[in-house]
């Protein structure tokens, strides 16, 4: 893996905002081409299959954790625990999911699992390919996220009836972009869609439906909003009210996949895994590590220790339900970015992958996304 100096494209700013992609630059730089990272075909194989090896285990471990009543260390409060074992047991479709790896060409080890509310989809599938198409035409990328989604999309079409679908997220900038292209990708598969706010979402009490502004029955809902916050915000007791008269997707089992508790879980199923970081609900002997809050975004209340000092760490909102502790993995340095891979799964295969970058050893929501390719 190379990091690979480039220039920034003519008008740049301009492509992208043609694209709809107008968060590059609202916070500081996000989206980042003044340089690229190049791997290998053998590199991309590696990723590619450290991907479906791990989705697979994920599986595994819903029914692992199922089995063994593992609620607690979750934070699954009971009346929600049936609505979850549900909608595994019926099989509620799940689109897509994001692993984050540490791999320095080598070694590859999984840091978390994106599983409920994965974002930086847009940029990984539609901007950095025509970045590519731009600039290297004859190079490849590791990329068939578009595809994969509106084919899995297509695929889902034979068992939804009706063909109609709601995306829901916050209004911010950057969750309606990532929903509005997963919307779009629905819509070329065949799907009539509509946009609605996640607040619009309207509850009609007498008859426990989801119903949107002109009264209709909501029955498919995409959303980008996570279960943890449908859980603390009183939501989630309508969903288990309204019985999956409404369809969610992500599915509820999702929420045992996007919490940080999935990282010991999947240590105890596997230990000694090589895609694998040793991981427990409490430091045991480990010296170098990492400190992470059950639930949490952008790296808040994450802290790293080496030796047992804290050497970084971020403040937040989270840890309430308390935390695991991962040993560290030492991200490649390139001249003090350390890069982070987001490898997608869409419709239950390997697809493609996104890079960012952060200065900080934490990857928090300064980090900066930089396209790739393989050469």
């Amino acid at each position: 893996m190379e990091r690979i100096q480039s220039q920034f494209r003519k008008n740049w700013q301009h492509k992208l905002e043609n694209l709809g992609f107008g968060y590059h630059s609202l916070d500081g730089l996000y989206w980042d081409e003044s340089h690229y990272y190049q791997l290998s075909p053998e590199e991309i194989n590696i990723i590619e299959g450290a991907t479906a090896e791990l989705w697979q285990m994920c599986l595994a471990a819903v029914d692992y954790i199922i089995e063994k009543n593992l609620w607690d260390k979750f934070s699954i409060p009971e009346w929600f625990r049936n609505y979850i074992i549900m909608s595994w047991e019926e099989d509620h479709p799940s689109i897509y999911g994001r692993f984050d790896f540490g791999f320095d060409g080598k070694n590859l080890k999984l840091l978390e699992f994106n599983a409920d509310t994965p974002t930086s989809l847009y940029e990984g599938s539609v901007i950095q390919w025509y970045w590519l198409q731009e600039l290297f035409p004859y190079k490849d990328q590791f990329n068939s996220i578009h595809e994969k989604l509106v084919g899995y999309w297509a695929h889902l079409k034979n068992y939804m009836n009706p063909h109609h679908i709601y995306f829901a997220s916050l209004t911010n900038m950057e969750d309606v972009t990532n929903v509005e292209y997963m919307r779009d990708c629905a819509s070329q598969a065949g799907f009539d869609t509509e946009f609605i706010p996640v607040q619009d979402i309207g509850w009609a009490e007498d008859v426990s439906e989801f119903i949107a502004g002109d009264r209709s029955v909501m029955e498919y809902i995409f959303k980008l909003y996570p279960y943890e916050w449908i859980l603390a915000d009183g939501f989630g007791e309508k969903l288990v009210k309204n019985g999956f008269r409404s369809q969610w997707i992500e599915p509820a089992w999702k929420i045992l996949l996007s919490s940080k508790a999935i990282l010991p879980v999947l240590w105890e199923m596997y230990p000694g895994h090589p895609y694998l970081l040793e991981s427990y609900f409490e430091p045991r002997d480990l010296k170098d590590f990492v400190k992470k809050p059950i639930y949490s975004r952008e790296g808040a209340n994450v802290s790293i220790h080496k030796n047992n000092i804290t050497v970084e760490e971020n403040d937040g909102i989270y840890g309430k339900e308390g935390f695991i502790y991962q040993q560290l993995f030492e991200l490649p340095d390139f001249g003090g970015n350390y890069p982070v891979i987001g490898s997608w799964v869409i419709g239950q295969e390997a697809a493609g992958i996104g890079i960012r970058e952060s200065v900080h050893l934490i990857t928090n929501n300064q980090s900066r996304f930089v396209p790739h390719l393989i050469g």
